[in-house]
């Protein structure tokens, strides 16, 4: 099955997490691969203490605001390729790609790549993608699709990502 959480609301990559942690109590095995991220984030040190989960960041760790650096073109591109040898493993009962639609909007991977792996996953994998933006052609792939929408947010009061909360 492949699951998409999209939208402008919080907790896209929250959720896709939590179904890793109920997975992980089932006893599957989950691979997280998180786009664009690269900072040592809150969850990681919990998803540590699961022996049957591994996480990999192909990121450097900072915003993307204006045109992608090579490096980090290089970074995603080099994740993708590292999920699709994860996807091929048949290791894995869950693959988490976090974040991988911004990496698709900005350009660090192509759409063309994507759908190849969306198509070329087993169907005893599960598969998750994370991430505003959610291009139509994963949509339309997608067995489950969550749009989570803004209704209302603290960050319009000034309040700043807090650890433990947004990282």
């Amino acid at each position: 099955m492949i699951q998409v959480y999209t939208g402008n609301g919080k907790g896209k990559t929250t959720a896709a997490l939590g179904l890793a942690i109920r997975a992980a109590g089932a006893g599957l095995n989950i691979y997280i691969g998180q786009f664009i991220k690269g900072k040592d984030y809150s969850e990681l040190a919990a998803l540590k203490k699961f022996k049957n989960i591994k996480v990999e960041q192909f990121g450097r760790g900072c915003f993307i605001k204006k045109k992608p650096a090579p490096q980090d073109i290089a970074l995603a591109n080099q994740g993708l390729n590292m999920i699709s040898r994860v996807v091929s493993s048949g290791v894995f009962d869950l693959v988490i790609l976090d974040e991988i639609n911004i990496a698709l909007k900005l350009g660090l991977i192509s759409l063309r790549d994507v759908l190849s792996l969306i198509k070329k996953t087993p169907q005893k994998i599960e598969l998750v993608l994370t991430g505003r933006s959610a291009h139509p052609k994963i949509l339309r792939l997608a067995d489950l699709v969550s749009d989570i929408k803004e209704v209302k947010h603290y960050y319009k009061k000034g309040v700043k990502a807090r650890k433990g909360i947004e990282f």
